[in-house]
C-alpha cells in the first residue's frame, strides 16, 4: 500500500506514537520532528473501583453473523480455557453474554469465536477486560447493560447529547461522576445513537442536582474539556465541541419542512478556450445546504440548454466557432428549493482546436488485456539526463551504487515495450506521473502538482503522450496511477501550499535552503541560491511570514535531534498545527485503520490528507485527472481508495471519470475504461474486521439510499448506515457465476463503476489453493469479480502482508500464474516477477538502505541490448543481456500462458462454475457473445472429474488431446505442479510450445 513513505510501508496496523515516528523521517531529525508533532491524548484520571470475582461480558454480534458464539479467556494471572472457550448464551437482540467466576482476579483477557475456527482477538492484541458489566462491540469496549441499561430511575435525571461530528467518532461513552459521587469505572457508560452525528445517554444521579463527565471512544481518545472535566446540571444538555448548552432542545427534533431556498450563485465567470467554454462562481448558501446547481445555456443554434451539476465548475465542450454564449447559474437544495438566476456572464468560442495526432483510448475490454506493472523511475533508463537523486541520494547508500533513485523513465520504456509485448502483456501499468515532492519521491505517490508530469520521468520525444501513443500503436493499453486521497507534505500546487514549513537557524541551514522568492520547484533544477537541493528555497523562512496560521510559529517544542539541534513549531507538517486549512485538508491523526477517521485523517506526515469532501478539492483533483483521460489513457488505478468515502467516490469522482471518457471518447471507450481501487484489507476475511466499508468489494457497489446534500455529513452517514447493516446484509451478485453450464448476461445495473484488486486473493497467495479458495469465496458479494485485478505481490507486500517480494520455489510461482491466468480476474505482475527477480528480498525500506538491496531495484541491467515483438507472448529477435532474461524458465510458461488465454475467450471473460466438479483447483468457465461461445474446463496441478457439462469434443490447449464426451462426464489426470489442463469445447487444438512447466 504505501511505497510513498519515506521510509517503511508499514499502513494498516493500529499506530503506536513511537511506531509512527520511527515511519515518518528521513533523518533522526525527522524522527525526533514527528515525536515533537503528534498530537497528545488528554486521558481523565482513573477512579477505583468496587473489586468483584465475577464478569459479565456482552459481546455485539449483529456484524459477525455467527451462528454461536464462545468466550475464550483467562483470568488475570490465571490459565486459559480450553479452545473454543465457553458458549455464550442470548442477552437481548444483537447480543449474547456470559458471566464468568474470576476467584480473586480483578480483570481477565478474552477473545471470542464462532467455534468453527473464526476468531475476534482484537487484532492480535487480546481484549483485556476488567470487571462487573462489560460490553465489547466492534472491538470498543465499554461498561454497561446493553439490555436494560436505558435509564428511566425515580431520582434526578440528567439526559446528555454528545456530538461526534467534528471528531468522527463511530461510538461514545460517558464517564461521569455525581455531585459528591464516585466516578464511572473507565471508559464509562456506552451512549446510544440518537441521529446523525450525536450520541445520548439519560442518567440517574440520584440526588445529586449535577454531574462531571468527559467523554472518549472507547479506544483510548478523550474529550476532558481540556482537563477541566465537564460540569453538567439536570435535565436536557448538549455538549459539542466542548460548547455545553444547558436546558437545551433535542438535536434530534424532527425539523419543520425546509421552506427557504438557497442564495443566488455569485461572481459567474465565463472563459472560452476554442470551441469549449468553462463556467464557474462562487458556492451559493442555504440554510440546509446546497445539492446541485443548474447552469442554462443560450446563443447558438442549438437554443436553450439546462445541465445539472454538482460542483461550481462546469465545462461545456463541442460549442459551435465563433459563437457567443450566456449562462445563468441556479443553486437547489435537498427539498427542491430553487435560488434565483445569477447575474448573466457571456464568453464568445473561436476556432475549433486541431485533433490530436493521436491520444485515443484503445477501448476494448480489458479483461482481455493481462497487466505488467512498473514502477517507471526503476524500471529502464532511456535517459540519463533526467536521472536525479535527491537528498538522500547518500544517506540511502544509492551513490555508492551508482543508482540515483529517478533513473527509469518514458524515455526507457518505450525502448522496452517490445519485451513487455514478449512476454504476453497488453496492458501496463504504470506509477503516478504527476510531480512528486519529497526527500524520496521516486514513486509518485508524493503528488505536488497534480497538472504537470514529472520532468525526471520526460524526455525530448519521449513525453507522456508520446509513451502512451507509442504503447497503443503496438496494440498495448497504459493504466495510469493516480491519487485522490493525499498531496505531498509540501501541499498541492494550484489548490494550497504552505508558504512556511518553520525557522531556518544556523543548525537547519545544511537541511534547509534559503529562502529563495525566485526558485519554483520543478523536481530537476537545482535551487541557484544554495546550489545544491532541488526540493526546497521556495518555502523555508527565517521569520513569520504575515497571515500565517501554523499554531506557535517559531518557538521551540523543547525536543531535541539526536544531534543536539533545537526542534521548533511548524517545522514538520501536521494537520492539527493550523499549516493546513481545514476546506483543502483534513485537521487530524488516524487513530484506527478501521474506523471512519480512517477515510477523513492523515495516514502519514509526508502525505498530507485531502478534504476530499471539499468542493475545490473535488474540482482540483477532477479537473487534473481530466488532463490524462483527454491524452488517451485507458483506465486509472486508484492509490489507497478505502481512504476516501465510498460514497464521495459515487458521488463526485467516479461519474466525473466516466462522464469525461463519455464526453471525449464515447460510451465504448467509457465502458471499457478500467478504473481499479486499492482498498487495503490485509486480513484473511472476507470482510475485512467485519467492517463493511474498509472491505474491497463494497467499493464496486452503488449506494443504497440517499443521504445529506453535504458530503462530509453523508460520509459519515453511509459509515454508520452500511455498518449497522453489517456484513449479512450486503448486496450480492450472481455476475461471475454460470448458471450451471449456462453463460448470463451480467447484471451491471448496481455497480459503482470502481473494480478492485483483489486483495484476498494477493494475502492468500503464499499458496496457490488457498488464494484460490479465497478468492472464490468473496466472489458472490463483488459487482463482478471477472473485473478483478489479481496478483501475487507488488511494490507494497508479498502474500500474508508480507513486507518482502513473494519467496516461493519456481515450482510455486508457475503454479500461481497458471492459476492467475485461467481463473476470472485479470492476471497481473510486478516488473520482474518473470525471472524471480529480487526474490525474498525486502520490497521498501526507504533510505534506510539502497535501493539495489530492496524488491525496487533497478531493472534495467536485465533489459540491456534490444528485442522485437510483433505478436503478443513471443519475440522476433533479441540480443545482449535481454535475450539471456527471454530464456529463463518462468519467461517460457508466461509467454505460452497468454498466448493460450489470448486464444480462448472464456478465460478472458467467463463466468466460472465448480458444481459437479471434483478436484482442487478445477473449474469450468464460458463466454457467450454473438456467435462466439467459448466453453472451456479447467484443472492445474491436480486431476479433476467434471460432471453434467455439454457432450461433444473437448481439446486441450495444452497437449492437444481431444476427448469425446457422450455422458456429461470428463476425467482429467493430474498435469503436475505449475502445469494444468484445459479443454475447450470445439476448441481450436494446441496452443503454442510445450515449455519447462506447460507440457
Amino acid at each position: 500500500m504505501r511505497r510513498h513513505s519515506s521510509t517503511t510501508t508499514a499502513r494498516h496496523e493500529p499506530p503506536h506514537l513511537l511506531r509512527r515516528a520511527l515511519l515518518t523521517g528521513v533523518t533522526s531529525v525527522g524522527l525526533v520532528a514527528a515525536l515533537a508533532g503528534f498530537p497528545q491524548t488528554p486521558i481523565p484520571l482513573k477512579t477505583s473501583a468496587e473489586s468483584s470475582n465475577t464478569a459479565t461480558v456482552f459481546y455485539y454480534t449483529k456484524t459477525k453473523n455467527w451462528p454461536s458464539t464462545y468466550l475464550h479467556y483467562t483470568p488475570d494471572g490465571g490459565s486459559w480455557t480450553t479452545v473454543p472457550g465457553v458458549q455464550m448464551e442470548t442477552a437481548c437482540a444483537d447480543w449474547v453474554k456470559k458471566t464468568v467466576d474470576l476467584g480473586s482476579a480483578t480483570g481477565l483477557q478474552a477473545t471470542f469465536n464462532n467455534g468453527s475456527g473464526t476468531w475476534d482477538n482484537n487484532g492480535g492484541n487480546n481484549y483485556a477486560l476488567g470487571t462487573g458489566t462489560i460490553t465489547v462491540k466492534d472491538g470498543v469496549i465499554a461498561h454497561s447493560d446493553p439490555c436494560t441499561d436505558t435509564g428511566g430511575g425515580t431520582g434526578n435525571q440528567a439526559t446528555v447529547y454528545y456530538s461526534t461530528a467534528t471528531s468522527g467518532w463511530t461510538t461514545a461513552n460517558i464517564h461521569y461522576a455525581p455531585a459528591g459521587g464516585s466516578w464511572t469505572t473507565v471508559p464509562g457508560v456506552g451512549m446510544e445513537a440518537a441521529c446523525t452525528g450525536w450520541w445520548k445517554k439519560t442518567l440517574d444521579i440520584g440526588t445529586a442536582t449535577s454531574l462531571k463527565a468527559a467523554f472518549n471512544n472507547g479506544n483510548g481518545v478523550w474529550d476532558n474539556n481540556n482537563s477541566a472535566d465537564y460540569t453538567l446540571p439536570t435535565g436536557t444538555t448538549t455538549v459539542k465541541d466542548r460548547t455545553v448548552t444547558a436546558a437545551a432542545k433535542d438535536p434530534c427534533a424532527a425539523e419543520p419542512p425546509d421552506t427557504e431556498a438557497p442564495t443566488a450563485p455569485a461572481k459567474v465567470t465565463a472563459t472560452a478556450t476554442n470551441t469549449s467554454i468553462v463556467v464557474s462562481w462562487d458556492a451559493a448558501t442555504d440554510n440546509k445546504g446546497v445539492t446541485k446547481y443548474q447552469v442554462t445555456r443560450t446563443g447558438g443554434t442549438k437554443g436553450t440548454a439546462v445541465t445539472d451539476v454538482g460542483s461550481t465548475v462546469f465545462s461545456d465542450t463541442g460549442l459551435e466557432e465563433k459563437t457567443a454564449y450566456t449562462y445563468t447559474v441556479k443553486a437547489v437544495d435537498a427539498a427542491g428549493n430553487t435560488s434565483p438566476a445569477s447575474a448573466e456572464a457571456t464568453a464568445t468560442t473561436g476556432s475549433k482546436a486541431p485533433e490530436p495526432p493521436a491520444g485515443t483510448p484503445l477501448g476494448t475490454d480489458p479483461r482481455k488485456d493481462p497487466i505488467y506493472f512498473v514502477l517507471t523511475a526503476r524500471f529502464y533508463d532511456g535517459d540519463t539526463s533526467n536521472d536525479r537523486g535527491g537528498s538522500q541520494h547518500v544517506n540511502s547508500g544509492n551513490a555508492a551504487n551508482n543508482d540515483p533513485m529517478f533513473r527509469g523513465d518514458f524515455k526507457g520504456l518505450v525502448e522496452k515495450l517490445d519485451y513487455i509485448k514478449a512476454l504476453g502483456f497488453s496492458a501496463v501499468w504504470i506509477t503516478p506521473v504527476v510531480l512528486n515532492r519529497s526527500d524520496y519521491d521516486y514513486h509518485g505517490y508524493h503528488g505536488y502538482d497534480f497538472y504537470k508530469v514529472d520532468p525526471r520521468l520526460e524526455s525530448a520525444g519521449a513525453s507522456y503522450q508520446d509513451l502512451i501513443n507509442a504503447a497503443h500503436a503496438k496494440g498495448m493499453k497504459i493504466y495510469q496511477d493516480v491519487v485522490y486521497n493525499h498531496s505531498s507534505r509540501w501541499g498541492a500546487k494550484g489548490l494550497f501550499t504552505p508558504t512556511v514549513y518553520g525557522v531556518r537557524d544556523s543548525q537547519w541551514s545544511w537541511y534547509y535552503d534559503e529562502k529563495n522568492e525566485g526558485f519554483e520547484y520543478d523536481g530537476l533544477t537545482v535551487e541557484p541560491k544554495s546550489g545544491k537541493s532541488y526540493y526546497n528555497g521556495d518555502l523555508w523562512s527565517t521569520a513569520e511570514p504575515s497571515g500565517d496560521t501554523c499554531l506557535n510559529w517559531g518557538k521551540p517544542t523543547g525536543g531535541k535531534t539526536a544531534e543536539g539541534y533545537t526542534l521548533y513549531n511548524c517545522q514538520w507538517p501536521s494537520p492539527t498545527s493550523g499549516m493546513f486549512p481545514k476546506q483543502y485538508y483534513h485537521q487530524c491523526w488516524i487513530g484506527n485503520w478501521e474506523g471512519e477517521d480512517s477515510r477523513s485523517c492523515w495516514l502519514h506526515e509526508d502525505l498530507a490528507d485531502f478534504n476530499t469532501e471539499s468542493t475545490p478539492v473535488q474540482n482540483y483533483l477532477i479537473g487534473a485527472y481530466d488532463k490524462y483521460i483527454d491524452m488517451g489513457v485507458d483506465g486509472f488505478r486508484i492509490d489507497t481508495a478505502v481512504h476516501i468515502p465510498r460514497v464521495t467516490w459515487n458521488r463526485r469522482f467516479l461519474p466525473a471519470i466516466y462522464d469525461r471518457v463519455t464526453q471525449k471518447f464515447g460510451t465504448d471507450a467509457a465502458k471499457n475504461f478500467l478504473v481499479f481501487g486499492e482498498v487495503g484489507a490485509f486480513v484473511n476475511d472476507k470482510w475485512n474486521r467485519g467492517s463493511v466499508n474498509h472491505s474491497a468489494q463494497f467499493y464496486t457497489w452503488k449506494e443504497r439510499k440517499e443521504y445529506s446534500a453535504d458530503d462530509a455529513t453523508a460520509a459519515i452517514e453511509q459509515y454508520n448506515y452500511e455498518e449497522q447493516l453489517g456484513t449479512g446484509n450486503q448486496p450480492t451478485s450472481t455476475n461471475a457465476f454460470l448458471n450451471g453450464n449456462i453463460y448470463h448476461t451480467p447484471d451491471r445495473s448496481q455497480f459503482s463503476g470502481m473494480n478492485i484488486i483483489d486483495m484476498r486473493m494477493h494475502m492468500n497467495f503464499g499458496d496457490a489453493q488457498n488464494a484460490y479458495n479465497n478468492g472464490k469465496d468473496s466472489d458472490d458479494s463483488v459487482n463482478d469479480a471477472t473485473y478483478n485485478v489479481v496478483y501475487v505481490d507488488s511494490h507494497d507486500y508479498g502474500p500474508n502482508k508480507s513486507s518482502t517480494r513473494y519467496s516461493g520455489d519456481t515450482d510455486a510461482w508457475a503454479e500461481n500464474m497458471s492459476l492467475m491466468w485461467t481463473f476470472r480476474g485479470i492476471p497481473t505482475l510486478y516488473y520482474g516477477s518473470e525471472i524471480e527477480f529480487q526474490k525474498g528480498k525486502q520490497i521498501d525500506c526507504g533510505p534506510t538502505c539502497p535501493l539495489a538491496s530492496t524488491g525496487r531495484a533497478y531493472y534495467g541491467d536485465h533489459l540491456a541490448g534490444s528485442v522485437t515483438a510483433t505478436d503478443f507472448g513471443k519475440a522476433d529477435s533479441a540480443t545482449g543481456e535481454v535475450a539471456t532474461t527471454l530464456t529463463q524458465p518462468l519467461v517460457k510458461h508466461l509467454q505460452r500462458l497468454n498466448q493460450i488465454r489470448r486464444a480462448i475467450p472464456a478465460l478472458q471473460m467467463g463466468q466460472y462454475s465448480t458444481a459437479g466438479i471434483t478436484g482442487q483447483m478445477a473449474f469450468k468457465r464460458r463466454y457467450t457473445s454473438g456467435s462466439t461461445d467459448s466453453f472451456a474446463l479447467i484443472t492445474v496441478t491436480g486431476d479433476a472429474t467434471f460432471t453434467g457439462i455439454p457432450n461433444g469434443t473437448y481439446t486441450d490447449a495444452v497437449t492437444g488431446t481431444a476427448k469425446t464426451v457422450s455422458n456429461g462426464s470428463l476425467s482429467v489426470t493430474a498435469p503436475g505442479k505449475g502445469n494444468l489442463r484445459i479443454y475447450v469445447l470445439n476448441g481450436p487444438g494446441k496452443i503454442g510450445n510445450d515449455g519447462p512447466y506447460l507440457k
